[in-house]
């Protein structure tokens, strides 16, 4: 019988990672108790306003290692956890492209670069493959006319986040997982109540408070802005999420189902929640309209913008504490714009520790893990 059995689990937060340790837990036969201070459609999360894509090599130009690691722990666990659920997710493994203009090339060859060798130093990642003008034709012919070469990183995917949500929302009301939507709580007050084994904080922003460091006036919990456009775009036919090298900022294009794309993401360090700026619209919509002239018909569906939780040296962290005479804190947060590339990675690890204690995954992984929730920590989780 699973340790987790009959054990109870109260979760704070119902984003992307809220919402995956919970259908974990209640697979594995535990009562779950799920509160969110928004709505089930999770309107409030990040995860809602994000491309999905699952791109560790491409990543690994301006992440650590250990996000790298992370990112190719969790495309195989991508696979098995959508095939696990009820509700269908579109899910793609068709690599990345990258592209540049010709005013960009010595960027480009920069960025090449960086990826052989961080490719030649982790023997998971694929060796990135220069295209020439046919076999850039052959593998995305709508923009051959365009471009005359670019770079593929093979085995790299993406997935649809909305319809990834909602899926997962699904799972929880098959499981029976006791949902609390529009409901603010305090893991804290949770945890003194102490009518769960383990309370788990999943708030990303939410949970500052709790991340807060012994000079009041620094935290090393913030939001890093992003916008994304999601566009309808018949006559644009992409096969594969795509970047263009920018000299402001990486833009990408990822397409889902139905022709739509989604398009961004400029990258801000303010907790702005505004709407889209013109400045940041013209840019995004300029620079994928110079990839396919398609894109000049597409429909507009949504400008969107979210902050995502990251501390202070961007990198994710877990924190926990259970003492014999309370229930189990556990804090998880700053995954960044890695939400989805490395989600996978850090739930399992998150499993590992709840249930033994410690975690080899996170060791293997490099997730930076703390023991030692301190009594101020503790009593700040609000």
């Amino acid at each position: 019988m699973s340790k987790f059995a009959n054990g109870k689990y109260a979760i704070v937060g119902a984003g992307l990672m809220g919402r995956m340790l919970a259908v974990a837990l209640a697979k594995r036969g535990a009562q779950v108790d799920l509160f969110e201070k928004g709505s089930a459609d999770a309107a409030l999360s990040p995860a809602r306003v994000a491309a999905a894509m699952l791109a560790p090599l491409a990543e690994s130009a301006i992440t650590e290692d250990s996000v790298v690691r992370m990112g190719m722990h969790s495309l195989p666990r991508w696979k098995s956890i959508i095939a696990s659920l009820s509700s269908p997710v579109f899910f793609q493994q068709n690599g990345t492209l990258i592209l540049w203009h010709r005013q960009d090339v010595s960027d480009a060859e920069r960025f090449t670069a960086h990826l052989e060798s961080n490719a030649r130093n982790n023997q998971q990642l694929p060796t990135p493959q220069k295209l020439d003008s046919q076999s850039l034709k052959d593998i995305e012919p709508s923009i051959a006319d365009r471009f005359h070469q670019g770079l593929y990183l093979p085995n790299e995917g993406q997935l649809d986040n909305r319809q990834l949500l909602d899926a997962l929302l699904a799972e929880l009301k098959l499981l029976e997982v006791n949902c609390y939507w529009n409901t603010p709580v305090e893991p804290e007050i949770l945890r003194s109540q102490r009518h769960h084994d383990w309370v788990i904080d999943c708030r990303g922003l939410g949970a500052k408070t709790a991340w807060q460091a012994d000079d009041a006036s620094h935290n090393p919990l913030r939001g890093v802005r992003g916008e994304v456009v999601r566009l309808y775009a018949p006559e644009v036919n992409l096969q594969r999420p795509t970047r263009l090298i920018h000299p402001r900022y990486p833009i990408y294009i990822a397409p889902k189902e139905n022709h739509v794309y989604v398009v961004g993401a400029t990258e801000i360090e303010s907790e702005d929640l505004s709407e889209v700026s013109v400045r940041s619209a013209m840019e995004l919509l300029s620079a994928i309209y110079t990839v396919h002239s398609g894109f000049a018909e597409a429909r507009i569906l949504e400008m969107a913008t979210q902050c995502r939780p990251t501390l202070k040296d961007n990198l994710p962290e877990i924190k926990f504490s259970k003492q014999p005479d309370q229930s189990g804190l556990m804090l998880i947060n700053g995954l960044y714009r890695h939400g989805f590339m490395i989600s996978p990675a850090v739930m399992d690890c998150a499993i590992e520790l709840l249930e033994d204690g410690h975690s080899n995954t996170a060791i293997d992984l490099g997730l930076r893990i703390n023991k030692d929730l301190t009594l101020r920590e503790t009593s700040l989780c609000v």
